[in-house]
């Protein structure tokens, strides 16, 4: 390894190496996330995916899905990379959890939810959830990358996790509402869903749920009530409520230090 001695001629320089050396080695880092392409039915998903340091097919390992907000769509395989890599990765370094980590990315002109979305509108009508429906084409695309993982070997069957932030958050309530039977616990952060799908989850899956007091692109609202909706079902859901939080709730989420800990903790029901 090479060592580098550098001599800062003011603080200002210094604070500028300082972020140029971070952003260098996140950059780097990230590239531990191999690039992966999922082919189904004429249809490609792109996704990235972290295995753990000296990975073996001999060997059973959890299985963790995260589904990027709106601001990360694309067709790059990059951008879905913005936010919660660095949480994996920290861990990747520590190797406290070794897990499979999969990011796919959902182009711009889909969603991962099944939600009628009205723009022009501001709080409750912003969003309809539906109940069900047929699931969007990427969401189609996860289900069946995710029916194929589970399938192999090297995936603990009951180590299953799903978590996504805002488009994601509501993806996360989506796909456990779609296979209730497949996660053992999920973290949704500034989403939402419908309140009457959790009758097919509620005594299946653990859930945290995160959201920010001044969200005003996705209001609290959605999630609250998906919290109340699991609680009256008796289910194992806690919530974390980041008062001064706009919609960058996902920065507080992911950094709370129990976080990782409790999703490993779980086993399917």
């Amino acid at each position: 390894m090479k060592h580098y001695q550098i001599k800062y001629s003011n603080q200002n320089t210094f604070w500028v190496l300082f972020f140029f050396v971070s952003n260098f080695l996140i950059a780097q880092n990230k590239e531990l996330f191999s690039k992966e392409l999922y082919f189904h039915n004429n249809d490609t998903l792109k996704y990235r995916l972290l295995l753990p340091e000296n990975f073996s097919e001999e060997k059973e390992y959890p299985l963790v899905l995260f589904l990027h907000g709106r601001g990360e769509q694309g067709n790059d395989n990059e951008t879905q990379l913005v936010h919660g890599s660095k949480l994996f990765l920290e861990n990747y370094s520590k190797d406290e959890f070794p897990a499979i980590i999969i990011f796919p990315q959902c182009p711009k002109d889909d969603y991962w939810a099944n939600v009628n979305r009205n723009e022009s509108k501001k709080g409750l009508e912003k969003y309809k959830f539906k109940r069900l429906g047929k699931p969007t084409k990427s969401m189609t695309l996860v289900l069946s990358l995710m029916e194929d993982l589970t399938k192999k070997s090297y995936v603990k069957k009951d180590q299953v996790y799903v978590g996504g932030l805002s488009m994601g958050g509501m993806g996360t309530f989506e796909i456990i509402n779609r296979k209730p039977d497949m996660f053992a616990a999920a973290f949704p952060i500034c989403g939402g869903g419908n309140p009457k799908s959790v009758n097919r989850y509620a005594n299946k899956i653990s859930l945290w749920v995160f959201h920010g007091g001044k969200d005003d692109v996705v209001i609290p609202y959605f999630s609250l009530r998906m919290v109340a909706a699991l609680q009256k079902k008796g289910a194992d859901v806690k919530l974390t409520y980041f008062e001064n939080d706009n919609h960058n709730s996902w920065d507080s989420a992911f950094a709370e230090p129990e976080l990782l800990s409790w999703l490993f903790s779980k086993t399917k029901k």
